[in-house]
């Protein structure tokens, strides 16, 4: 494999990376290294250490001293920490949703719930999984606030990997995700500010406990 687009090259290896950590390719606590990535992506090594930066922020690994780059471990308590600030966030940009999205809007979120309804009678799950995400980040343009879409941005592969643990151990999780948006969308067709915060919040909590009982499951299985 070889990425060409040098101005973004760091953040493609990223990406590359990220999505291995997040479908389990390269799980918890395996270390990355960095000559190896370099040789298999054809990049400098300088390269990849700059993607491990981003992986760092992006909390899908840990620089260690003397180990380097380490694929971070999915505990309970990171599982409980990541979805408490992520549902504070979601919220919040309910909330604004609710009140600013204008009528050609509508047409592009509806079309994402309509392919995702698709998935969902095919069983495609992966492709389930990408639209949801995708819908997450046509709704940041509604804040209108570059702090907190830096900051879901920044959050999202963490959920993206928590959310593909839980939805690729329990399947019915398609089923109960895609009730979650059918109702969001009434609320924020109504305006229902506060009751499409709820939805998510009610549906953040939903997610993170099927997250904990997947781990639980997963550990006593080992």
């Amino acid at each position: 494999m070889t990425f060409k687009a040098p101005d973004s090259l760091s953040e493609q290896i990223a990406r590359h990376l990220g999505q291995m950590i997040i479908t389990g390719e390269l799980k918890a606590g395996e270390r990355i290294q960095e000559m190896r990535v370099a040789g298999e992506l054809n990049v400098s090594r300088g390269s990849v250490r700059e993607a491990y930066l981003i992986l760092e922020r992006r909390y899908l690994i840990d620089i260690l001293p003397r180990k380097g780059a380490v694929v971070s471990a999915m505990t309970p308590k990171h599982v409980r920490d990541v979805y408490e600030v992520n549902i504070v966030l979601l919220t919040h940009l309910a909330r604004v949703a609710s009140q600013v999205w204008k009528d050609e809007d509508l047409r592009e979120f509806m079309q994402v719930v309509d392919d995702m309804e698709g998935y969902v009678r095919r069983n495609q799950v992966m492709d389930f999984f990408v639209a949801t995400f995708q819908f997450a980040r046509m709704a940041y343009r509604f804040a209108d606030n570059p702090y907190l879409e830096d900051m879901l941005e920044d959050l999202q592969p963490l959920i993206r990997r928590t959310y593909y643990f839980a939805i690729n151990t329990s399947r019915d999780e398609m089923e109960v995700s895609m009730k979650m948006f059918r109702d969001l969308m009434e609320r924020l067709i109504a305006r229902d500010a506060e009751g499409a915060a709820k939805t998510l919040e009610a549906f953040g909590r939903h997610q993170c406990e099927t997250v904990l009982a997947c781990l639980k499951n997963s550990s006593a299985a080992a």
